[in-house]
Formats: C-alpha cells, sequence, structure tokens
C-alpha cells in the first residue's frame, strides 16, 4: 500500500509509525485514520514485529488530533474500527505500543497517546482535550483513558478546563512515562523497544493481555481467569516458554523466536 499521510520503518522486530502532516500539525482526516488502519493491522499481523512506536513528524507536533479545517470545508468525518489514527478502539493487539510524543498532542492526538502501552515525551510536548472549546468531546477514549490512568479528580483538572498540561506535569500526573530533550524522543522510545525486545515476545504478549482483560473485572476474577486467556496459554504452549528456563540454567541470553 502507498503510504500518503504515514511513514513506516522497521529495525529489527520494531516498528516505527509516523505521522507525516506537518503542515496541519499532523492532524488527521478520514483517509489518514483509514490509511493507519492498515499500517497497524499490518503490524499486528506481522510475527516479526514485537513492539510499535508512533510518533508525529518533524518537532512541533506528534498529533494535534482531528484536522478542524478540513471538517469544516466541509470533509467528510470518520475512521475504521481500530479507532482514531487505528489506534483508539484496537482493543485486539497484544503488542506493546510506544507513543514518542515530539510536541503538541491535542485532542485526538493525546487520546492516541493515551491508547499506547508507554508515553515518552520531548520536554516541549503540550498534552490536552480541548475539545469542549470547540464544541466537541473526547469521545475516541480520552473521557474513558483518562480517569483510569491518572485517577478521576485529576482527570477532571484537564477534561472540565481544557487546559494544556506539559510533560513534566504529565509525569508527574502520571501518564507520561519518561521526559527527554527536545528532538530525542523517538530515541528515547526506541532505547525503551529495545529493553522490551530483549524478553520473550510471548511472554509480553501475555503480560498485557493479561493486565487488559483484568482490569475489567475483579482482582479474584482476573487471577482465576488469567491462564485462559489466548495470549497466556499461547506464551505455554510456545517454543520460548521452553527456550527461556534452558537459556537461564546454560547461563547463556535466550534465543527468542516469538512462537
Amino acid at each position: 500500500m502507498e503510504l500518503k499521510f504515514s511513514k513506516v520503518e522497521r529495525k529489527g522486530p520494531i516498528t516505527i509509525v509516523t505521522l507525516t502532516r506537518p503542515e496541519v500539525y499532523n492532524a488527521l482526516h478520514t483517509d489518514a485514520h483509514f490509511e493507519l488502519q492498515k499500517v497497524f493491522d499490518d503490524f499486528s499481523g506481522d510475527p516479526e514485529q514485537w513492539i510499535a512506536i508512533v510518533t508525529g513528524s518533524g518537532e512541533k507536533a506528534f498529533c494535534a488530533g482531528n484536522d478542524l479545517k478540513w471538517q469544516a470545508a466541509g470533509g467528510k468525518r470518520g475512521w475504521d474500527k481500530g479507532g482514531f489514527a487505528g489506534l483508539t478502539s484496537r482493543f485486539d493487539c497484544d503488542k506493546p505500543i510506544i507513543a514518542a510524543v515530539n510536541g503538541v498532542a491535542m485532542g485526538g492526538g493525546f487520546e492516541i497517546a493515551l491508547a499506547c502501552d508507554l508515553i515518552i515525551a520531548s520536554e516541549n510536548a503540550t498534552f490536552a482535550l480541548p475539545e469542549p472549546r470547540v464544541g466537541l468531546a473526547a469521545l475516541a477514549g480520552g473521557l474513558h483513558r483518562l480517569p483510569r490512568q491518572i485517577g478521576l479528580k485529576r482527570a477532571m483538572g484537564m477534561i472540565l478546563t481544557a487546559r494544556h498540561v506539559s510533560a513534566r506535569e504529565g509525569q508527574e500526573l502520571g501518564f507520561v512515562n519518561e521526559v527527554v530533550p527536545q528532538g530525542e524522543a523517538l530515541a528515547a522510545a526506541l532505547r525503551w523497544a529495545e529493553m522490551i525486545a530483549k524478553n520473550s515476545p510471548m511472554s509480553i504478549r501475555a503480560s498485557k493481555q493479561a493486565i487488559q482483560k483484568g482490569l475489567g473485572v475483579s482482582l479474584e476474577q482476573a487471577i482465576e481467569d488469567q491462564r485462559e486467556y489466548p495470549a497466556v496459554k499461547a506464551m505455554v504452549a510456545s517454543q520460548d516458554y521452553i527456550e527461556g528456563p534452558k537459556a537461564f540454567s546454560e547461563k547463556r541470553p535466550p534465543k527468542w523466536v516469538g512462537k
């Protein structure tokens, strides 16, 4: 597929997805959403790709959210089943996804980042759900993910005021994992991805799936059900499940195959 609004690079088992609409601060419109749906479908289905990073082109913006000028000019609004950027409603991907936030992350852009498993932010990054200021609401997951990730009162403080939050405050609130100097978000995200890639991808997928499914039920139910989760069962049946203990006993680095 020819990509018009994004760029995909692969570094070993790591897929880097860059939003490439810098002229509108990487804001997304319908065609971009459908393109990114296919990009993340391909990542999810590729057994050789274990971790994804999503970032924005340039140093000013990660993603400014919905392209309001496109919408105001009569452009049709909508996205595929994966949601905004093909990510915000993608609940079946057990592979880790990291947001390398290199500037503005507003509205849907912040919702993309919240849908990722880790957020690495440059010092110039700014986060907000400003939809109420333009008569909208953060319905691509922001209203539900933010309270779950930082607590109700803190989330209400951001959502009801539509205020902008710096990268440092985002780290204090708990939704940013690391803050790095401007221009270094992608390099830092790659460092995190490489640390993750040292672990068994089967174990990582089992862990992510167990966390996601477990959050929707009681602690007792989550512990009782976890061995029946598909990714956990796949881990137990995998070659990596044998390789890990074997490598440990032989005092050598494990050779993960991801199956």
